[in-house]
Protein backbone atom coordinates (compact mmCIF):
# COMPACT_ATOMS: atom_id res chain seq x y z
CA UNK A 1 0.00 0.00 0.00
CA UNK A 2 1.00 3.12 -0.50
CA UNK A 3 1.00 6.44 1.29
CA UNK A 4 0.35 9.84 -0.42
CA UNK A 5 0.62 12.94 1.15
CA UNK A 6 -3.13 13.50 1.04
CA UNK A 7 -3.76 10.61 3.01
CA UNK A 8 -0.82 11.13 5.78
CA UNK A 9 -2.22 15.16 6.03
CA UNK A 10 -6.00 13.82 6.38
CA UNK A 11 -5.16 11.36 8.82
CA UNK A 12 -4.15 14.25 11.03
CA UNK A 13 -6.99 16.19 10.26
CA UNK A 14 -9.17 13.53 11.26
CA UNK A 15 -7.51 12.53 14.44
CA UNK A 16 -7.92 16.10 15.56
CA UNK A 17 -11.60 16.46 14.79
CA UNK A 18 -14.37 16.08 17.30
CA UNK A 19 -16.33 13.75 15.17
CA UNK A 20 -13.09 11.36 15.38
CA UNK A 21 -13.30 11.63 19.14
CA UNK A 22 -16.39 10.19 18.72
CA UNK A 23 -16.18 7.62 16.49
CA UNK A 24 -12.72 6.31 19.17
CA UNK A 25 -15.01 6.41 22.02
CA UNK A 26 -15.83 2.93 23.54
CA UNK A 27 -19.50 2.02 24.19
CA UNK A 28 -20.70 -0.60 25.75
CA UNK A 29 -22.63 -1.67 21.96
CA UNK A 30 -19.41 -1.98 20.49
CA UNK A 31 -17.00 -5.03 20.43
CA UNK A 32 -13.18 -4.96 20.60
CA UNK A 33 -11.41 -6.41 17.46
CA UNK A 34 -10.50 -9.97 17.88
CA UNK A 35 -7.42 -10.68 18.61
CA UNK A 36 -5.23 -11.69 15.83
CA UNK A 37 -4.41 -15.74 15.63
CA UNK A 38 -0.37 -15.51 13.87
CA UNK A 39 1.79 -15.71 16.15
CA UNK A 40 5.85 -16.56 15.95
CA UNK A 41 7.66 -17.93 19.58
CA UNK A 42 10.65 -16.42 19.68
CA UNK A 43 13.09 -19.14 21.24
CA UNK A 44 13.05 -22.60 19.32
CA UNK A 45 13.25 -24.46 22.72
CA UNK A 46 13.51 -22.72 26.23
CA UNK A 47 14.55 -19.01 26.37
CA UNK A 48 17.59 -18.76 27.65
CA UNK A 49 19.14 -18.70 31.50
CA UNK A 50 15.71 -19.95 32.59
CA UNK A 51 17.67 -22.26 34.60
CA UNK A 52 16.15 -20.14 38.53
CA UNK A 53 12.89 -19.01 36.89
CA UNK A 54 9.94 -20.45 38.86
CA UNK A 55 7.05 -17.56 38.26
CA UNK A 56 3.78 -18.82 36.64
CA UNK A 57 3.14 -16.74 32.92
CA UNK A 58 -0.29 -14.56 33.44
CA UNK A 59 -2.52 -12.09 31.24
CA UNK A 60 -4.62 -9.82 32.72
CA UNK A 61 -7.79 -8.06 31.99
CA UNK A 62 -8.30 -4.43 33.35
CA UNK A 63 -10.78 -3.04 30.93
CA UNK A 64 -14.40 -3.51 31.95
CA UNK A 65 -16.12 -2.23 28.46
CA UNK A 66 -16.52 -4.62 26.14
CA UNK A 67 -15.27 -2.14 23.15
CA UNK A 68 -12.15 -2.42 24.09
CA UNK A 69 -9.26 -4.80 26.07
CA UNK A 70 -6.60 -3.45 28.37
CA UNK A 71 -4.66 -6.43 28.97
CA UNK A 72 -0.84 -6.84 30.51
CA UNK A 73 1.45 -9.75 30.70
CA UNK A 74 3.54 -10.21 33.26
CA UNK A 75 5.91 -13.27 34.17
CA UNK A 76 6.61 -14.28 30.78
CA UNK A 77 8.19 -17.35 30.43
CA UNK A 78 7.82 -17.99 26.21
CA UNK A 79 7.97 -14.74 24.45
CA UNK A 80 6.27 -14.07 21.47
CA UNK A 81 5.72 -12.62 18.51
CA UNK A 82 1.68 -11.19 17.98
CA UNK A 83 1.53 -10.87 14.06
CA UNK A 84 -0.77 -8.45 12.27
CA UNK A 85 -0.36 -8.86 8.36
CA UNK A 86 -2.32 -5.69 6.22
CA UNK A 87 -4.37 -6.57 3.31
CA UNK A 88 -1.99 -4.92 0.78
CA UNK A 89 1.12 -5.08 2.31
CA UNK A 90 4.12 -1.96 1.33
CA UNK A 91 7.04 -4.21 2.28
CA UNK A 92 7.90 -2.62 5.46
CA UNK A 93 8.36 -4.37 8.68
CA UNK A 94 7.49 -2.83 12.25
CA UNK A 95 8.31 -4.63 15.55
CA UNK A 96 6.18 -2.33 18.29
CA UNK A 97 7.53 -2.99 22.21
CA UNK A 98 5.18 -1.60 24.96
CA UNK A 99 5.46 -0.66 27.50
CA UNK A 100 4.78 -1.61 31.43
CA UNK A 101 7.96 -0.65 33.68
CA UNK A 102 9.74 -3.78 33.59
CA UNK A 103 6.84 -5.28 35.49
CA UNK A 104 4.65 -5.96 33.08
CA UNK A 105 4.28 -5.88 29.34
CA UNK A 106 0.93 -4.19 28.23
CA UNK A 107 -0.87 -5.96 25.21
CA UNK A 108 -3.13 -3.84 23.57
CA UNK A 109 -2.50 0.03 24.77
CA UNK A 110 0.94 0.17 23.20
CA UNK A 111 0.84 -2.92 21.26
CA UNK A 112 -1.65 -4.49 19.06
CA UNK A 113 -4.05 -0.95 19.17
CA UNK A 114 -1.26 0.96 18.23
CA UNK A 115 -0.25 -2.01 15.04
CA UNK A 116 -3.67 -2.13 13.92
CA UNK A 117 -3.38 1.42 12.94
CA UNK A 118 0.23 1.01 11.15
CA UNK A 119 -1.12 -2.33 9.40
CA UNK A 120 -3.93 -0.36 8.07
CA UNK A 121 -1.37 2.08 6.29
CA UNK A 122 0.14 -1.38 5.02
CA UNK A 123 2.87 -2.15 7.49
CA UNK A 124 3.26 -5.76 8.81
CA UNK A 125 3.28 -5.47 12.71
CA UNK A 126 4.84 -7.80 14.91
CA UNK A 127 4.02 -7.41 18.78
CA UNK A 128 5.99 -8.43 20.95
CA UNK A 129 5.65 -9.69 24.42
CA UNK A 130 8.88 -10.02 26.28
CA UNK A 131 10.30 -11.51 29.28
CA UNK A 132 10.99 -9.38 32.46
CA UNK A 133 14.11 -8.43 34.38
CA UNK A 134 13.23 -9.53 37.90
CA UNK A 135 11.77 -12.94 37.10
CA UNK A 136 15.21 -14.79 37.68
CA UNK A 137 16.81 -14.69 34.15
CA UNK A 138 20.10 -15.48 34.28
CA UNK A 139 20.23 -12.52 31.91
CA UNK A 140 19.16 -9.96 34.57
CA UNK A 141 18.71 -6.84 32.96
CA UNK A 142 19.35 -7.93 29.50
CA UNK A 143 16.83 -10.40 29.30
CA UNK A 144 14.49 -8.18 27.62
CA UNK A 145 16.97 -7.27 25.08
CA UNK A 146 17.47 -10.77 24.08
CA UNK A 147 14.17 -10.88 23.27
CA UNK A 148 14.27 -7.66 21.52
CA UNK A 149 17.19 -8.52 19.82
CA UNK A 150 15.95 -11.98 18.95
CA UNK A 151 12.75 -10.82 18.13
CA UNK A 152 13.87 -8.13 15.31
CA UNK A 153 16.47 -11.04 13.70
CA UNK A 154 13.68 -13.50 13.28
CA UNK A 155 11.18 -10.47 11.53
CA UNK A 156 15.01 -9.96 9.11
CA UNK A 157 15.61 -13.33 8.54
CA UNK A 158 11.59 -14.30 7.67
CA UNK A 159 11.06 -10.77 5.56
CA UNK A 160 12.04 -12.05 1.97
CA UNK A 161 10.24 -15.37 2.67
CA UNK A 162 6.72 -13.04 3.12
CA UNK A 163 7.32 -10.89 0.28
CA UNK A 164 8.85 -8.19 2.67
CA UNK A 165 12.11 -6.13 2.30
CA UNK A 166 14.36 -7.15 5.15
CA UNK A 167 15.90 -3.53 5.05
CA UNK A 168 12.94 -1.57 6.34
CA UNK A 169 12.49 -3.39 9.31
CA UNK A 170 11.47 -0.56 11.96
CA UNK A 171 11.66 -0.76 15.88
CA UNK A 172 8.72 1.18 17.59
CA UNK A 173 8.77 1.19 21.44
CA UNK A 174 6.43 3.47 24.17
CA UNK A 175 7.33 4.44 27.58
CA UNK A 176 9.56 1.58 29.42
CA UNK A 177 9.22 -0.31 25.73
CA UNK A 178 10.76 2.71 24.64
CA UNK A 179 13.44 2.14 26.99
CA UNK A 180 14.34 -1.84 25.45
CA UNK A 181 13.66 -0.34 21.53
CA UNK A 182 16.31 2.51 22.74
CA UNK A 183 18.56 -0.02 23.78
CA UNK A 184 17.98 -2.23 20.87
CA UNK A 185 18.97 0.56 18.52
CA UNK A 186 22.05 1.94 20.35
CA UNK A 187 23.96 -1.59 21.14
CA UNK A 188 25.63 -3.13 18.69
CA UNK A 189 26.89 -6.32 21.03
CA UNK A 190 25.08 -9.60 21.03
CA UNK A 191 23.50 -10.33 24.27
CA UNK A 192 22.91 -13.69 24.02
CA UNK A 193 24.65 -16.68 22.50
CA UNK A 194 23.42 -17.41 18.41
CA UNK A 195 21.03 -20.55 18.55
CA UNK A 196 19.96 -21.05 15.14
CA UNK A 197 20.03 -19.53 11.63
CA UNK A 198 17.49 -16.64 12.28
CA UNK A 199 20.73 -15.19 14.09
CA UNK A 200 22.98 -14.73 11.30
CA UNK A 201 20.58 -11.57 10.37
CA UNK A 202 21.41 -8.38 11.98
CA UNK A 203 19.62 -7.18 15.34
CA UNK A 204 19.83 -3.19 14.46
CA UNK A 205 16.19 -1.58 13.14
CA UNK A 206 16.20 0.33 9.92
CA UNK A 207 14.76 3.18 12.28
CA UNK A 208 13.71 3.58 15.22
CA UNK A 209 10.31 5.30 17.14
CA UNK A 210 10.75 6.48 20.67
CA UNK A 211 7.39 7.24 22.32
CA UNK A 212 7.31 9.32 25.46
CA UNK A 213 10.18 6.43 26.26
CA UNK A 214 12.30 6.19 29.77
CA UNK A 215 15.63 7.12 28.57
CA UNK A 216 17.64 7.60 31.23
CA UNK A 217 18.23 5.47 34.48
CA UNK A 218 19.81 8.76 36.22
CA UNK A 219 18.55 10.76 39.23
CA UNK A 220 16.35 13.73 38.25
CA UNK A 221 14.33 12.69 35.13
CA UNK A 222 14.68 8.92 35.74
CA UNK A 223 11.13 6.84 36.06
CA UNK A 224 11.81 5.25 39.47
CA UNK A 225 9.66 1.81 38.98
CA UNK A 226 11.47 1.35 35.74
CA UNK A 227 14.78 1.51 36.93
CA UNK A 228 13.88 -0.55 40.32
CA UNK A 229 12.32 -3.01 38.32
CA UNK A 230 15.19 -2.86 35.82
CA UNK A 231 18.53 -2.56 38.15
CA UNK A 232 17.23 -2.83 41.66
CA UNK A 233 16.88 -0.42 44.39
CA UNK A 234 20.43 1.01 44.52
CA UNK A 235 22.10 -0.21 41.05
CA UNK A 236 25.76 1.07 41.04
CA UNK A 237 27.45 4.12 38.77
CA UNK A 238 28.47 1.67 35.76
CA UNK A 239 24.74 0.44 35.47
CA UNK A 240 23.40 3.68 35.19
CA UNK A 241 25.88 4.26 32.90
CA UNK A 242 25.19 1.20 30.81
CA UNK A 243 21.38 1.39 30.62
CA UNK A 244 20.83 5.20 30.23
CA UNK A 245 20.24 6.01 26.45
CA UNK A 246 21.79 9.36 26.22
CA UNK A 247 25.19 7.93 27.82
CA UNK A 248 25.40 5.29 25.25
CA UNK A 249 27.64 5.50 21.96
CA UNK A 250 25.05 6.44 19.53
CA UNK A 251 27.34 7.04 16.65
CA UNK A 252 26.26 5.57 13.81
CA UNK A 253 22.77 4.19 14.65
CA UNK A 254 19.88 4.62 12.39
CA UNK A 255 17.20 7.87 12.28
CA UNK A 256 15.62 7.94 15.15
CA UNK A 257 11.92 9.70 15.67
CA UNK A 258 11.09 10.99 19.54
CA UNK A 259 7.55 12.03 20.81
CA UNK A 260 6.64 13.23 24.07
CA UNK A 261 3.67 15.43 25.83
CA UNK A 262 5.50 18.25 27.90
CA UNK A 263 2.81 17.39 31.00
CA UNK A 264 3.98 13.75 31.54
CA UNK A 265 4.51 13.25 35.19
CA UNK A 266 5.53 9.40 35.09
CA UNK A 267 7.80 9.66 32.74
CA UNK A 268 9.47 13.48 32.53
CA UNK A 269 9.82 15.24 28.81
CA UNK A 270 13.77 15.62 29.87
CA UNK A 271 13.86 11.96 29.06
CA UNK A 272 13.72 12.61 25.65
CA UNK A 273 15.35 16.13 25.41
CA UNK A 274 18.29 14.56 27.11
CA UNK A 275 18.05 11.83 24.41
CA UNK A 276 18.13 14.02 22.13
CA UNK A 277 21.10 16.26 22.47
CA UNK A 278 22.60 12.69 22.79
CA UNK A 279 21.35 12.28 18.86
CA UNK A 280 22.42 15.44 17.93
CA UNK A 281 25.90 14.73 19.07
CA UNK A 282 25.84 11.42 17.70
CA UNK A 283 24.95 12.90 14.31
CA UNK A 284 21.98 10.36 14.32
CA UNK A 285 19.13 11.46 11.47
CA UNK A 286 16.39 12.83 14.51
CA UNK A 287 12.87 13.99 14.60
CA UNK A 288 11.40 15.22 18.23
CA UNK A 289 7.58 16.31 18.32
CA UNK A 290 6.49 17.71 21.72
CA UNK A 291 3.25 18.37 22.95
CA UNK A 292 1.71 20.42 25.30
CA UNK A 293 -0.45 17.95 26.97
CA UNK A 294 -1.49 14.38 26.48
CA UNK A 295 0.11 13.07 29.91
CA UNK A 296 2.05 9.49 29.89
CA UNK A 297 0.74 6.25 28.05
CA UNK A 298 -1.46 7.58 25.97
CA UNK A 299 -1.19 4.81 22.96
CA UNK A 300 -4.01 5.80 20.21
CA UNK A 301 -7.24 5.54 22.05
CA UNK A 302 -6.54 7.35 25.23
CA UNK A 303 -5.42 10.45 22.55
CA UNK A 304 -8.17 10.33 20.13
CA UNK A 305 -9.49 13.93 18.99
CA UNK A 306 -6.24 16.12 20.88
CA UNK A 307 -3.38 17.20 19.05
CA UNK A 308 -1.29 14.55 19.58
CA UNK A 309 -3.25 12.05 18.34
CA UNK A 310 -1.72 12.82 15.07
CA UNK A 311 1.35 10.89 15.68
CA UNK A 312 0.94 7.99 13.95
CA UNK A 313 0.45 10.21 10.53
CA UNK A 314 4.14 12.01 11.80
CA UNK A 315 5.46 8.73 12.24
CA UNK A 316 4.27 7.26 8.45
CA UNK A 317 5.04 10.77 6.57
CA UNK A 318 9.10 10.86 9.00
CA UNK A 319 9.28 7.09 7.51
CA UNK A 320 8.43 7.83 4.23
CA UNK A 321 11.16 10.16 4.08
CA UNK A 322 13.36 7.79 5.06
CA UNK A 323 12.77 5.09 2.71
CA UNK A 324 10.85 2.61 5.31
CA UNK A 325 7.26 3.46 2.72
CA UNK A 326 6.22 4.51 -0.07
CA UNK A 327 4.78 8.36 -0.40
CA UNK A 328 3.96 9.60 -3.59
Amino acid sequence: MMLNRRGVLGLAALAATPASAAAMTPVSSQLAPPDPVETIRLWPDAAPGGEAVTVTPRVVERSTDPAFHDRFAQYTTDPILTVLRPERPNGASLLLIPGGGYKWAVVDKEGLDCARVFADAGVTCFVLRYRLPGDGWAAGPDAPLQDAQRALRLVRSRAAASGLDPARVAVLGASAGGHLAGMLTARADAAYAAVDEADAASHRPDLSILLYPVATMADGPVHAGSRRELLGSAPTPEAVDRYSLERLDWTGRPPTFLLHAMDDEAVPVENSLQLLATLRAARVPAEAHLFQEGGHGFGIRLIAGRPAAVWPALVLAWGARHGWITQT
